[in-house]
């Protein structure tokens, strides 16, 4: 399976929580932007993809006109005549009913809302510029216009959240049973906001941690499997795009910032709109090249992520024949004994005590 990422970096504010690469305002290179992406499309057009991610950024900033433009016109670059699964990302003040029907149209069957909180005070605090009911609206418009797989981004730990806080919103979401729900425990990253001027009543580490308990207790009671880290999803609904990641898969990323993965290559792109736009087909790119051992170990930390799947090391061992499985074996039956991880005949799992203190498996198993 090969997935294929585009990236939208156009935002109309920045939170005061994102690191992530993007450039409020400037939409009027939105027209450029397009053309842009399609050049950069066209180094790819030998590869079939299977699942499409259109993120950012704000994606639903584009229009329901400019989105049929992207979509038709990555449609003639690149083959997506097979695809399973096609995610948008979208902010609630502009997931209008119009482009929620064009997305629909043009074959999107999946929708993620950058919901983040169902608590006016919590959004304000986080510099979102919607509000609970912008937010509620437009889950409801993306039902009414016929999505069935919709997903909501929700973060744990922001200023003055509580426990009732947080429970209200899980419960307003799960009660229009979205298929899928991801939960993020904030971050605090450097140069934003948040790092600059922080809060007085930001949620500490521990506390986060009690947060997290009190959301993976209440969708769990409500039929929601716990399947990766961060992601919950009702049966058969996991993100097929995001699975492929932590599978090793391949895929493919347009845009400045965005990454790829091919041929054991990964790639990154600059994160600059401006060179971007200059000439999208050698804007200065992050290489690396991973062996055989190095490419193994990074899918074993991948799937490790993967809660109730695992990694099942005979899968290892099949796609990287020619490499030594014991060393990494070693590794994990180390943790293993510590009570790191939990093993099952060939299976190893992150037990679940161990969900938000996993980096330091993941370090020992890339090493």
């Amino acid at each position: 399976m090969a997935g294929l990422y585009i990236h939208i970096p156009f935002c109309v504010k920045k939170c005061h929580y994102c690191d992530f690469y993007s450039v409020p305002g400037k939409t009027t290179l939105l027209d450029s932007y397009l053309d842009a992406l399609f050049l950069e499309a066209g180094k790819y057009r030998e590869m079939e993809f299977e699942t499409l991610y259109i993120g950012g950024g704000t994606p639903s900033i584009l229009g329901p006109k400019r989105l049929e433009a992207l979509i038709n016109g990555l449609s003639r670059q690149l083959d997506l005549r097979h695809l399973q699964e096609a995610s948008i990302e979208v902010n609630p003040e502009s997931a209008s009913a119009d482009f929620l029907k064009m997305a629909f149209s043009l074959g999107i069957n999946r929708v993620s809302i950058g919901v983040q909180s169902l608590n006016d005070n919590e959004l304000k605090k986080a510099g979102r510029i919607h509000n609970a009911r912008t937010a509620i609206d437009a889950i409801d418009t993306a039902s009414r216009c016929g999505f069935e797989n919709i997903s909501a981004d929700v973060i744990i730990g922001l200023p003055g959240q509580t426990a009732e806080s947080l429970v209200t919103t899980l419960t307003q979401l799960e009660t229009r049973r979205l298929t899928h729900l991801s939960a993020y425990c904030l971050s605090i990253e450097e140069n934003t906001p948040f790092a600059i001027n922080p809060p007085e009543d930001l949620v500490e580490d521990d506390g986060q941690a009690i947060l997290f308990e009190e959301a993976l207790q209440y969708l769990r009671q409500h039929g929601y499997k716990h399947y990766e880290i961060s992601n919950f999803s009702l049966p058969g609904k996991e993100c097929l795009h995001n699975l492929n990641y932590w599978h090793g898969g391949e895929y493919v990323g347009l845009g400045p910032s965005a990454a790829s993965h091919i041929n054991g290559r990964r790639m990154k792109n600059l994160a600059s709109l401006e060179r971007y736009l200059e000439d999208p087909l050698t804007i200065d790119v992050e290489e690396e090249v991973l062996g055989p051992a190095a490419k193994m170990a990074e899918e074993a930390m991948l799937r490790l992520r993967l809660l109730e799947e695992g990694l099942e090391l005979k899968i290892l061992e099949r796609r990287y024949a020619c490499v030594n499985v014991e060393q990494l074996k070693g590794r994990l039956d180390k943790m293993t004994g510590e009570r790191m991880l939990v093993k099952s005949g060939d299976n190893y799992r992150l037990p679940s005590e161990g969900v938000l203190t996993s980096n330091q498996v993941f370090v020992n198993v890339l090493n």
